[in-house]
């Protein structure tokens, strides 16, 4: 089979920058839509589910799956997505023989073996964009309920006990936030504390540009020093794994607060719960842990952070807002129809990203293979071979995959395919239109 879409309505097509011109005629060689498997898991948005299903693809939805059912649907899925549980590693996927893109509706996209994936033909798409705002509002309202204290006194209240007072608490004009990973997150955080009268300073290991008057701290010890409140915004990776533990929290400065709002893996939960304890860390917020529950419940959840003073825990709700979660479903929706209908690549993780016009009344060939010397003119020769009147290609490669976009006459595609897929080289190659 070759999994691709001639759309019956060219309207419906999903409009990317790349489509400087519509066809008028394909002829029928696509997959047919309603037979592209979808499989969206994690209470992926609604809107998500209904941009698919309106595309004409065939979508299933679930919160979770069984192990051995998750294998058995994964034989016969052409596209997945997950949010921030389900690993999508070499053991699963080496059963995902239709599978033909991964969309993460997150921002995350540590669950997904990319390496793996990118040597299968598997093109990752996630949203960087979308969930920021509602991941940088969630801390500035920590930032302003840990310097008052909000979360005990509003225990305090409901207990039906009464502690009015102004010890320990702040303004936080004025007041030095240092923010660790200056990336989407971070860099958004940055604008709407200085909006508040905050000074910002940034820790990065990678160059990054400040923007307003945030500074740039040259060492991460240099910003744990000065800052009267740190918030982490890292990526999950194998340097960041337990990067803050009792070491970083004693060289905190005196009396600030901490905010986690990145991944569990980043910090020691224990070290943070004795440095709280002991008065050093003044307040603390928490959104994600190195061990969540699968599900929701009463009795699902323990922590050592629980029951620290000051200490705000919340369970992964970050981006969890109506606005993020629609926003992310679209974007991805988007780039699942993009990559389906028209090979567009624009936006993945773990392959080159492409982006080729259409043209009329041609058939596209999308070739995937492995990064070897020769391969284009291998391609070529090819196409030179069948007589191929080829009226766009385009080519991109990252160190271990090779990814080539043609348009050619539809009277060769079929001889193309057959042999490109026969090539030594080839990973994966389709026809659409």
């Amino acid at each position: 089979s070759r999994p691709a879409c001639r759309p019956k309505n060219p309207a419906a097509r999903p409009k990317t920058h790349a489509m400087a011109s519509e066809p008028t005629a394909r002829a029928a060689t696509s997959y047919p839509k309603d037979k592209i498997k979808i499989l969206l898991l994690e209470n992926v948005h609604q809107v998500a589910v209904d941009e698919l299903r309106k595309e004409g693809f065939t979508v299933k939805t679930a919160e979770s799956l069984p192990w051995e059912e998750l294998v058995e649907e994964m034989k016969t899925t052409h596209a997945v997505g997950i949010r921030s549980k389900t690993p999508m590693q070499e053991e699963l996927l080496q059963h995902a023989n239709k599978l033909l893109c991964i969309g993460c509706f997150c921002i995350g996209t540590d669950r997904v073996d990319l390496p793996y994936a990118a040597s299968r033909g598997i093109p990752t798409f996630n949203a960087p964009f979308s969930n920021t705002r509602s991941v940088a509002e969630l801390v500035i309202g920590e930032i302003i309920a840990l310097n008052r204290h909000l979360m005990d006194r509003s225990t305090e209240c409901h207990r039906g006990a009464w502690y009015k007072m102004a010890k320990g608490c702040h303004e936080v004009r004025g007041k030095l936030l240092g923010i660790v990973g200056y990336g989407h997150v971070g860099s958004q955080l940055s604008i709407l504390a200085e909006n508040m009268g905050m000074k910002v300073k940034f820790f990065d290991t990678a160059p990054k540009l400040n923007l307003g008057n945030a500074e740039f701290a040259e060492t991460l010890d240099e910003l744990l020093a000065e800052a009267d409140i740190i918030s982490l915004h890292v990526p999950r990776t194998a340097e960041t794994r337990g990067m803050f533990g009792a070491e970083q929290f004693k060289k905190m400065k005196k009396g600030s607060l901490f905010i986690n709002a990145a991944r569990g893996e980043v910090i020691v939960p224990a070290d943070l719960a004795a440095a709280l304890k002991e008065g050093h860390i003044r307040g603390a917020a928490v959104d994600v842990f190195p061990v969540e529950p699968k599900g929701n419940g009463e009795d699902v959840f323990d922590t050592e952070l629980r029951n620290c003073p000051n200490c705000i825990l919340s369970p992964h709700i970050g981006g969890s807002t109506m606005e993020a979660q629609r926003a992310i479903g679209l974007e991805v929706a988007n780039a699942f129809k993009a990559y389906i209908n028209t090979g567009g690549t624009t936006g993945s993780v773990n392959f080159p990203n492409l982006e080729l016009p259409m043209k009329k009344d041609a058939h596209r060939i999308l070739n995937i293979h492995k990064n070897e010397p020769g391969v284009l003119s291998k391609v070529n020769n090819v196409l030179g071979e069948v007589g191929a009147n080829i009226t766009g290609q385009l080519l991109g490669t990252d160190d271990k995959v090779g990814y080539v976009i043609i348009d050619l006459n539809a009277e060769v595609s079929d001889e193309v395919l057959k042999r490109l897929r026969e090539m030594p080289f080839n990973i994966k190659t389709r026809v659409l239109w």
